[in-house]
């Protein structure tokens, strides 16, 4: 893909879970974009190898987003170390294989909850704060064709994702007079460890690529310019919107 300019020279982002993955590849882009980059991680030792790749002026914080009191501390650094927040990138997002809903245990359905959902308002709700008494922000979730339709073996996962879309809308509404927009992205399978199971299986990778009309699966970078346009000034119109990126499997 080419260099498409997004503006963001000098902005301030947070990107949840990014020393990997989709995260890992928004900070890059943000980086080249001239954009002050933070990051936070459950892992220390992936933030350090992030960080690394990224560049040094990088902030890392490593921070368990379905933990209040760890989701203040991050924010608290982004702060002290950047004096603000222009753009919240949630990516965060978890998913374990399970059985029906009727035979779902309670903590498994906790913990996909709390990783996906309960994150995402906590951190939200600190971005919010901050961008009211700047004037203004973007906060851009990242959700999944997972909460659109229903599937096998995910349907906690998306139900957590149907949940951020919805919260999209409310915290659009609520914000928009605050100049914040509120969107989200909504990808199909992507090429990533996420998802790696999946795709690395010859048979399940031929059916799923069978079924979406661009004929590949996404990789890291179609989401990524979704992402970086809806944090730009070209989407301050847009809010509360939910932009799929499926290589139009869902309209095949």
């Amino acid at each position: 893909m080419g260099k498409t300019s997004y503006g963001l020279e000098g902005k301030v982002a947070l990107v949840t879970g990014g020393s990997r993955g989709i995260g890992l590849a928004t900070a890059k882009r943000l980086r080249e974009e001239g954009a002050q980059v933070a990051i936070c991680g459950r892992r220390p030792e992936g933030l350090q190898a992030a960080a690394a790749e990224l560049g040094g002026e990088v902030l890392t914080v490593a921070a368990h987003i379905a933990k209040e009191d760890q989701v203040q501390a991050l924010f608290q650094a982004v702060r002290e170390r950047f004096g603000r927040l222009d753009v919240l990138i949630n990516n965060v997002g978890m998913n374990l294989i399970t059985p029906s809903l009727a035979d779902t245990d309670p903590g498994l359905w906790q913990k996909i909850i709390d990783s996906n959902l309960n994150g995402n308002f906590l951190c939200s709700r600190l971005a919010a704060q901050i961008m009211k008494g700047q004037g203004g922000g973007k906060i851009v979730s990242i959700s999944s064709v997972a909460g659109r339709r229903a599937a096998p073996f995910m349907g906690v996962y998306g139900i957590a994702k149907a949940g951020i879309e919805m919260m999209t809308k409310v915290l659009a509404v609520e914000l928009a007079s605050c100049n914040i927009q509120v969107n989200a992205v909504a990808p199909a399978m992507v090429k990533t460890d996420f998802s790696k199971p999946f795709w690395s299986d010859e048979n399940v990778h031929k059916k799923i690529v069978a079924s979406i009309p661009a004929g590949r699966l996404a990789e890291p970078l179609d989401v990524v310019h979704p992402v970086l346009f809806l944090a730009s000034a070209g989407a301050d119109y847009i809010t509360g919107q939910t932009l799929v990126v499926d290589g139009g499997a869902s309209v095949a």
